[in-house]
């Protein structure tokens, strides 16, 4: 799983060849969440901090994020987004 992202300990990835609609995925203590890119939907759970965190992170970073989406699709090398400060 390709890590695009690493801020206070939670990394986002990207999957080659994932289904529709576009979104990531979050890790963060063992735990793991998906975030649909356009409108932020969450699948799984975090601690409510962290889910908060990622999400600030998408509003900050969403054309990337899909921009790097479109990337994976087409087998392409993902650019790497930074992290949240």
């Amino acid at each position: 799983m390709p890590v695009i992202s690493r801020f206070l300990g939670i990394a986002i990835s990207i999957l080659y060849d994932d289904h529709d609609p576009p979104h990531f995925h979050a890790t963060y203590g063992g735990l793991r969440i998906s975030v649909q890119i356009r409108d932020g939907t969450v699948r799984g759970r975090f601690p409510r901090r962290a889910q908060a965190l990622v999400l600030e992170w998408l509003e900050m970073h969403r054309d990337a994020l899909l921009e790097d989406w479109e990337l994976a699709r087409a087998g392409e090398p993902l650019k790497p987004i930074a992290p949240l400060e």
